[in-house]
């Protein structure tokens, strides 16, 4: 045959693809034949989507459309990218990335040096990390977008649930970064394990096929199968494609042909593997051995390596290779790699192994790798059965040099096994906490919280205290969603590590990320206790912790300066920041809304969902202030990845960034929903930042809808007049509408006090976005001689025209002084109001305009003849707005009786005998 097995993983030839001119409809699948091509059309277009995942049980047949997707591109022009994730490699750092940018590696040359460095790092091609943390992610970024300018790009992952982390982090990175060139991303997974680093826009759930189509699929593979043989199959099958493909080949021929009785059960159940049991059976002892070593090994053994046919000559090797062939179980490709049929092949592989053979294999395997080879290492792991501390030290070193490639997730497997091989009591608990501590890091927050479990049933040495603290920390606080040990346990731990100075813990930035925890614990719940504790130890952190802490803190008091700083800071921070840089920078940001996408693109390379979460975040609230409102339902696709991903902090979150997106537009009910799916929990947890901004949402929903005085009961409540409290840091957010409502329901002076406030504190010194509230809250609250030039000088407010819904809101507060000050510029105003408020699809707002505008032409001279007076006509729009007497009174400091006058003549001025004729009396009038 002459194969040549000398071929290692990493001199192997690139695999050469010819397109594919015929490539028939799947069964049952035509619809998602057809998502596909449009996936590949929007691709060659440049407008890619989030990626695209492939969902459902083994044998639905998952593979098979990636194949049918691979040939399809390879026909359309495509360069074609593919991957497959190995449960036997699911804890090699990067290993599916490194599969897939196989065939570009030669171009990483042209790539920035420190992006080069980076991956070339990552990808274990380089010997030292790129100082300061890493550009994986943008690195992989631009070596698709250099290659799809020459041709566009389609990704494929198969067995998204046994990719690596660090690789699914950056192909997560990958999907939501798709429309930015021509390239797709399609996956493919089961259910249970494809909840890696958030998920696609598009998931397709694969059902079992319908009896038409199953019959369809079976006749085709299997055509000379008698009838009754056929719906007994059909009927084992249940819809499932690989059992209607493989369970006629077990069958005697007489079977098929309905001679023989079939058997009472076929190989079915909870495992598919079994359908390939009888033909493993019937091979030969090396054929097996090969395969168990290819099933175990994953990439490093796909390869027809001489330790997969070690001892054998080359005739033998040829004739075990040819066997294997033969047997449809596997096959040998043009490029030397040994493939399976399905990946369910391995399981039934390795499922049919004793414990010796497999740890045998595992010693082979260990010995064809480097001895220092974090593959090499898990290998021997697997195949020691007594502690051997020796082999854990090795470990932990191993996964020290992982986690300095980015690979904090299968660091932490790599600790995790040390410390179970580990002959110490000590030892073993300080490698598990430092795995506990990887394993949150790296976005395994599941996992991380099984390691802190186990952690608790047994004393954890001195030494090891600060990093126990911070891996508790960080699970109570993401995945139970609790805060009380963040008030116990950091101080403690940032007292210890005060006084062991620095080294004393394996993280260099640890003091750093433990005050950022204690930081966000505090602003959550505004607990006195965290305060105190952040500013004893604000000399232990940095520069931008403290201005971090001084952001939230008391921000009309200590925040003076903030954006300018924040500014200066970011521009001398190079993009290789480390994770605890970019939070702390995203969270500074966040307190005075300037975390826009200028900041988020600095972490492309921080691709952990730990800091793509807090980035999503970041973004769902921008989305709202800068008025892209399409994008509030990512926010619920964002909760949803959270949960899965056991963040159930992040997911809470996510659902209260969606709330502001309800309440802006009005929707009571939908902002109800929210409340009651979040407030419970966040009132347990005594989560005052997610309750406080609730009651602020409820009485912003209230405003839009007319409900003045319940909007002012509830703001008044959070930020009494004149009064910028301290346990508010976000108190400029319901600024502007704590003066709207006051107004509405007549409190001028309770307005003006608050204005007062916000000057005196220097409001407008904090961030553009503080600045614009203020002048905003300043035009509002002005005596007429001043209101039009404060107006004007609120829209000249740097950056104004960037907080969509509050300028729209501030337009049509303008435009109706305007109209009632029968200025000509009042329909230009209000129609640019109108405009917003549509585009938003914010419904109240934009009946209120719409009512503002049918009635701008009102005025004397105005159109009809009318003779209305500036009051007269403010009147008849509150009258027609709804409000009874007694309401217009109080918006307008007249007595009831006052407003009856009143009416009583504007009726006869419109020819109407009653109030329910005002609207359209009044919109009658307009031009």
């Amino acid at each position: 045959m002459g194969r040549s097995v000398e071929a290692g993983v990493a001199d192997r030839p690139p695999v050469v693809d010819h397109p594919v001119l015929d490539r028939p409809a799947l069964a049952g699948r035509g619809p998602e034949q057809a998502l596909l091509r449009r996936v590949l059309d929007g691709a060659r277009a440049g407008s890619g989507g989030t990626g695209t995942l492939l969902q459902g049980a083994p044998g639905l047949g998952k593979t098979a459309l990636l194949d049918w997707a691979h040939d399809e591109a390879r026909a359309r022009g495509f360069t074609v990218l593919r991957a497959v994730g190995s449960e036997a490699e699911a804890g090699v750092a990067f290993g599916a990335l490194h599969q897939l940018l196989w065939p570009l590696t030669d171009r990483m040359r042209a790539l920035p040096e420190p992006q080069r460095r980076a991956l070339a790092f990552a990808l274990g091609e380089a010997p030292e990390p790129v100082p300061g943390g890493f550009l994986v992610g943008a690195a992989v970024l631009a070596l698709l977008a250099g290659e799809a300018r020459m041709r566009p790009v389609l990704v494929l992952v198969d067995d998204l649930q046994w990719v690596d982390s660090s690789s699914a982090a950056v192909f997560a990175f990958l999907q939501r970064r798709t429309a930015e060139v021509p390239l797709a991303f399609v996956s493919a997974g089961r259910p249970e394990g494809t909840t890696t680093e958030g998920r696609p826009g598009t998931v397709v759930d694969l059902a079992a096929l319908d009896g038409e189509d199953a019959r369809a699929l079976l006749r085709t593979r299997h055509p000379h199968l008698a009838v009754i043989t056929a719906d007994r199959i059909l009927q084992e099958a249940a819809g499932n494609p690989l059992a209607l493909v493989e369970l006629p080949v077990h069958l005697h021929p007489d079977q098929a042909r309905g001679v023989m009785p079939l058997p009472r059960r076929f190989p079915l159940g909870h495992r598919l593997e079994r359908l390939f049991a009888p033909r493993l059976d019937r091979l030969s002892g090396e054929a097996v051995h090969v395969l168990l070593y290819a099933a175990l090994g994953g990439t490093t053994a796909s390869w027809v390596t001489p330790a997969l046919l070690d001892g054998l000559d080359a005739r033998r090797a040829d004739e075990v290779l040819d066997e294997i062939e033969t047997s449809g179980l596997a096959r040998l490709e043009s490029d030397g790699r040994l493939t399976f049929r399905h990946p369910l092949v391995r399981g039934a592989v390795v499922a049919r192994a004793s414990g010796p053979e497999r740890r045998a294999a595992h010693r082979r395997l260990a010995a064809a790798l480097p001895h220092d080879d974090p593959r090499a290492l898990g290998h021997e792991a697997d195949a020691t059965v007594l502690p051997d501390e020796a082999l854990a030290g090795r470990l932990q070193e191993a996964g020290r040099r992982l986690a300095l490639r980015g690979g904090d997730a299968e660091g932490a497997l790599l600790l995790h096994r040390a410390a179970a091989l580990s002959t110490h009591a000590g030892a073993r608990a300080r490698r598990l906490t430092w795995a506990a501590a990887m394993a949150a890091r790296g976005g395994r927050l599941p996992y991380a919280a099984k390691l802190v479990e186990e952690l608790r049933r047994a004393p954890v040495p001195a030494d090891s205290a600060p990093l126990y603290a911070y891996a508790v920390v960080y699970v109570d606080q993401s995945h139970h969603v609790d805060f009380e040990s963040s008030f116990t346990l950091l101080p403690q731990a940032l007292d210890a590590l005060s006084e062991a100075g620095a080294g004393a813990s394996p993280f260099a930035d640890l003091a750093e990320q433990m005050y950022f925890k204690l930081l966000l614990a505090t602003v959550y719940t505004s607990d006195t206790r965290g305060w105190a504790a952040l500013r004893a130890h604000r000399h232990q952190v940095s520069e931008l912790a403290d201005l971090c802490r001084r952001a939230w803190s008391d921000p009309a008091r200590t925040a003076h300066g903030t954006g300018g700083e924040l500014r200066a800071m970011a521009a001398t921070m190079s993009q290789e920041q480390q994770a605890g840089a970019a939070w702390l920078l995203l969270w500074t940001a966040s307190a005075v809304d300037m975390a826009d996408a200028s900041l988020w693109r600095r972490f492309l390379g921080q691709h952990a969902y730990a800091t793509q979460g807090s980035i999503a975040k970041a973004g769902g609230y921008q989305n709202y202030l800068r008025g892209h409102w399409d994008q509030a339902e990512v926010c619920l696709r964002e909760a949803e990845a959270a949960d899965a991903l056991g963040y159930h902090c992040n997911a809470l979150l996510f659902r209260h960034h969606y709330a502001h997106f309800l309440a802006g537009r009005g929707d009571e009910e939908g902002l109800l929903a929210v409340d009651r799916a979040i407030r419970p929990l966040a009132e347990r947890v005594r989560m005052k930042f997610v309750t406080d901004h609730l009651t602020h949402l409820r009485a912003l929903a209230a405003l839009g809808h007319g409900r003045d005085e319940e909007a002012y009961t509830a703001l008044a409540g959070l930020t009494p007049p004149g009064v910028l409290p301290p346990g508010l840091p976000w108190f400029h957010l319901p600024f502007f509408d704590f003066v709207d409502a006051a107004l509405r329901t007549g409190r001028t002076a309770q307005a003006r006090a608050h204005v007062a406030a916000g000057d005196a504190a220097r409001m407008g010194d904090i961030s553009p976005h503080h600045a614009f509230l203020l002048a905003a809250a300043r035009a509002l609250a002005a005596a007429d001689e001043e209101a039009d030039a404060l107006y004007e000088a609120a829209y000249a407010v740097p950056g104004a025209d960037g907080w969509v819904f509050e300028l729209a809101r501030l337009r049509l507060a303008h435009g109706t002084w305007l109209r009632d000050h029968r200025r000509p510029r009042a329909p230009k105003v209000l129609r640019q109001a109108l405009e917003t408020f549509r585009a938003l699809g914010a419904a109240p707002w934009a009946e209120r305009a719409e009512r503002a505008l049918r009635s701008a032409a009102a005025r004397p001279g105005g159109g009809g003849g009318l003779s209305l007076t500036a009051q007269e006509l403010r009147i008849a729009q509150l009258a027609a707005d709804g409000l009874t007497n007694k309401e217009i009174g109080i918006r307008l400091s007249l007595s009831p009786r006052t407003v009856g006058g009143h009416l009583a003549k504007i009726f006869p001025k419109l020819g109407i005998a009653s109030r329910a004729a005002l609207a359209r009396a009044l919109e009658r009038s307009t031009p």
